[in-house]
């Protein structure tokens, strides 16, 4: 009996020992969530329409997740310091329409120079705003948001501005070694911001003041500079996407950032990046994205109005921040 019970005892505790405990949970989400989610949407893109697997459509999916994807890169730096930016999209309308106006009036390259130090130049004033005037991410970029708007629509009086330089198309347009110029861009970018977010000094700051602005500021990391800094490369990032957007159009027009910073924070976030701070990974966004763009591609394959898929992407991130929110209870 004796014998029964200890083997009882012991029977319970192994299972215990391999039962997955709250916060285990929550760190596989968070960790591999992304990743199946994409799987599964593969494998439901396939079975859904017979042309998702050609060669030809998955190069065109890398191709338009490049814009969002570079502003969720961006994007991501900013989430991970608590901090958002809503005015990605608006800004991006800057950059379109000065970038298209340069490349006719001077030439490839001052058009590439002028889109960089506009996005950087309103990162700047963003990052400025709140770490020297204090005034919260939310209210300070979406303040942001109405101005590089207004902006836009003054520089152009409303009006598209068309873009006839070969050149410059081609960088939007052409293709590598077969594939998208944009999409090996955007590949590029990520990997230089996975370096610098896993194996430098900045980095780790970045996941330090989000994490503990506080602990962050007494251990000594410069926060006011570190969340600075993020700014300009969220605007760094709208820089680059601006210029993808104008050479794959070909059109400069003050609607082109609309609705790109609801994109961006999505990837940003399906990806697994909290809007707290302090958790996430710029490859979790790569993954982010690639799901808004499956998404997206297979919609647009099986007839769906494009009007509904905005209704997917609310739903992805309220669906994400839900998650987040259950996980950190279980922390």
């Amino acid at each position: 009996m004796n014998n029964t019970s200890t083997v009882a005892k012991e029977t319970a505790a192994g299972a215990s020992a391999h039962r997955l405990t709250g916060p285990q949970v929550a760190a596989l989400l968070r960790k591999y969530g992304a990743g199946v989610a994409l799987v599964l949407l593969l494998i439901f893109s396939a079975f859904a329409s017979d042309r998702f697997l050609q060669v030809q459509n998955i190069l065109n999916v890398l191709r338009q997740i490049s814009i969002v994807g570079v502003l969720a890169l961006g994007m991501t730096f900013v989430i991970l310091t608590a901090g958002i930016d809503l005015s990605v999209g608006a800004v991006l309308s800057v950059v379109v329409v000065y970038t298209a106006d340069t490349v006719q009036t001077q030439g490839v390259l001052p058009g590439i120079l002028i889109a960089l130090f506009i996005g950087m130049l309103f990162g700047l004033v963003n990052g400025l705003g709140v770490t020297l005037g204090k005034v919260q991410p939310f209210i300070m970029t979406l303040g942001m948001l109405a101005f590089a708007k207004g902006t836009a629509l003054i520089f152009t009086d409303g009006q598209p501005i068309p873009i006839t330089n070969d050149s410059f198309l081609a960088l939007g347009n052409g293709r590598t070694f077969g594939v998208p110029n944009p999409a090996l861009i955007f590949l590029a970018l990520l990997a230089v911001s996975m370096f610098v977010l896993r194996s430098t000094t900045f980095g780790r700051s970045v996941y330090a003041v989000g994490a503990n602005e506080e602990a962050a500021r007494l251990s000594g990391i410069p926060v006011r500079r570190v969340k600075c800094a993020v700014y300009m490369i969220s605007g760094l990032m709208v820089g680059v996407a601006g210029i993808l957007y104008a050479s794959q159009l070909g059109v400069g027009t003050a609607v082109a950032g609309d609705g790109k910073e609801l994109d961006a924070i999505a990837a940003t976030v399906v990806g697994g990046t909290s809007l707290f701070g302090g958790m996430g990974t710029v490859g979790g966004t790569f993954l982010g994205a690639a799901i808004l763009g499956v998404l997206s591609n297979i919609l647009n394959l099986t007839g769906v109005s494009p009007y509904a898929q905005y209704l997917f992407r609310g739903g992805l991130i309220v669906t994400a921040v839900l998650l987040q929110r259950n996980a950190g209870r279980n922390r």
